[in-house]
């Protein structure tokens, strides 16, 4: 996790963001698989995590973080063309809380002091 993800030459890298190709390149470099494999890798990790969340189940990845449910309850919004009241019907939102080992590594390598803000106040189903 330590590592800056060298860029090719001739790729052309958004600043900040790593694309799901991005990752796949980087899955087949350090392992040594081709990107197919890799892609695959991917892809079964991602469909676990959705797999996970739709059956209600939190993803704990010690070190790294969590995935959770957060619940969101209906209310009355505006449809923004018309200005018309519209009711907005509950839903699941997935939520992830990244670990505290991960904000050490990121503030590390930025610079910056750790400040723990406690406990998430919000209640996950």
């Amino acid at each position: 996790m330590d590592q800056q993800p060298e860029v090719e030459e001739g790729t052309e890298a958004k600043a900040g963001v790593m694309t799901k190709a991005e990752l796949v390149d980087e899955v087949a470099r350090v392992v040594q698989l081709t990107k197919k494999q890799a892609e695959t890798i991917v892809n079964i990790v991602f469909d676990s995590i959705v797999d996970s969340l739709r059956s209600g189940q939190k993803i704990e990845l010690r070190g790294f973080g969590s995935f959770r449910l957060r619940s969101r309850k209906s209310r009355t919004g505006r449809n923004p063309k018309t200005g018309e009241k519209v009711e907005v019907p509950s839903k699941k939102i997935p939520y992830f809380k990244p670990g505290k080992e991960l904000k050490e590594l990121i503030n590390k390598a930025m610079g910056g002091e750790v400040v723990d803000a406690g406990p998430d106040e919000d209640e996950e189903t």
